[in-house]
């Protein structure tokens, strides 16, 4: 299992501390270093069932500067907010696991985590 994190970020830390507790074998990917380009989120949102907008930090200075609020949320507009999050990875929802059968969530919780750990085949 893979899960992107920012290690400034508390429930980054909780998902971690409860992988650890669980005994998870997982790969950490700190993504504001080990940026995701745009396939890659592509590909993650597809398996998360998700919008970009969905998976968007809405309050980081950035998305203020962008305008994002600002954005229309539609199929014409999904490349664009896709190049901004790859362009600035901090508005990148956290943590996000990537379980080995491919199921993919927000583990911003500690069910989502343990949803992760459910799917994930050790």
């Amino acid at each position: 299992m893979e899960i992107w994190i920012n290690p400034a970020c508390s429930k980054c830390r909780s998902a971690l501390t409860l992988l650890d507790a669980e005994g998870a074998e997982y790969t950490v990917r700190r993504y504001l270093e080990d940026v995701p380009g745009e396939d890659e989120i592509r590909a993650v949102l597809d398996r998360l069932g998700l919008e970009p907008w969905d998976i968007t930090r809405t309050q980081e200075a950035a998305a203020k500067e962008l305008g994002l609020k600002e954005w229309p949320r539609d199929a014409a507009s999904r490349d664009r907010w896709i190049a901004a999050l790859a362009g600035h990875p901090k508005l990148i929802q956290r943590p996000i696991i990537t379980a080995d059968d491919g199921t993919t969530l927000v583990a911003r919780s500690e069910e989502a985590v343990r949803e992760a750990l459910s799917h994930n085949k050790r």
